[in-house]
């Protein structure tokens, strides 16, 4: 087969991860960096790359950067017309990689997340904080990642010039109640395929309470419970995600989620478990083209 990986990066853990994986079953993979395509809309949809066509690709696997969102979902979708198989669709993208939408999503359909609200109505924050009734909260950009865009408020008074701040700038944020028994841990849970891949506990570390490992946490294999799991694969069915990373806290009313990754890291998780992650993505996409093939075919 003849796989494109749209990353900025082919040196990336994760790019070089899906590479091996692929040339180990003797599939052409070549790695094209989405920032650089440009796409030509008509009668036939095209991709072009440094002024050559894109012809022949049997499937594509996104690894879209989260401040290049828009624009990795404007060439998945170019990709999606001209019918080329991808393990992550346009529409999943966009509603994961907003924070408010996929809580919204998720919410909706009965799952649990940390008490959230959204505002722009900067005379309402000092209220909205004092609904929460308890410190610390937390504050998010909707678009941040690796936990950068994430702060804790320990005080009113914090929490309000952090609101106003991020509002002079322009900046799009949530706030979300702080929940204490986690202890600064939660759990990936890494989806492929509608199936549980692997598992593991980040644990942030002395001092820090968000517990990404690019943050200096630390992560270990956990076992988890039916409720995490079917939790975890309620919410990647609910977002139409094939590839994802489920971010859950232990409260005391059960998991709840804090977001769900659609891009997801391969590194931490691969190194955490030594399961061959990968390796299982290049089924889900073996699996897609030949279900592609067998439709074309009784289309004709």
């Amino acid at each position: 087969m003849n796989i494109i990986i749209l990353s900025r990066s082919a040196s990336l853990y994760s790019t070089q991860s899906l590479i091996q994986a692929a040339r180990k079953r003797n599939h052409f993979v070549r790695v094209i960096d989405y920032q650089n395509c440009d796409l030509i809309l008509g009668n036939k949809p095209q991709v072009s790359y440094y002024g050559d066509l894109i012809k022949n690709a049997d499937a594509i696997i996104p690894r879209i950067g989260s401040s290049f969102t828009k624009y990795g979902a404007a060439v998945i979708k170019q990709f999606e017309s001209m019918k080329v198989a991808s393990v992550l669709s346009s529409n999943a993208l966009l509603t994961a990689r907003d924070k408010l939408m996929c809580l919204q999503v998720l919410a909706q359909h009965g799952l649990k997340v940390p008490r959230t609200i959204a505002s722009n109505n900067q005379v309402m924050y000092e209220d909205l904080i004092k609904s929460f009734g308890f410190h610390p909260i937390i504050l998010k950009l909707i678009n941040g990642t690796h936990g950068i865009g994430v702060l804790k408020a320990d005080t009113h008074s914090q929490a309000v010039t952090l609101m106003e701040t991020f509002n002079k700038t322009n900046q799009k944020t949530i706030l979300q109640e702080f929940i204490k028994e986690a202890n600064g841990a939660d759990i990936r849970i890494f989806v492929v395929n509608g199936e549980v891949i692997a598992t593991m506990k980040r644990q942030a570390k002395a001092g820090e309470f968000r517990s990404n490992l690019h943050r200096g946490g630390h992560a270990e294999m956990i076992n988890i419970s039916d409720e995490e799991r079917a939790c975890a694969l309620k919410a990647v069915k609910i977002l139409g995600l094939e590839v994802a990373g489920v971010d859950l806290l232990q409260s005391k009313n059960g998991p709840q989620i804090l977001e769900v990754n659609a891009s997801p890291g391969l590194e931490g998780i691969e190194k955490t478990t030594n399961i061959d992650i990968a390796s299982k993505i290049i089924d889900l996409v073996e699996q897609k083209v030949k279900e592609g093939k067998n439709a074309r075919h009784h289309n004709h």
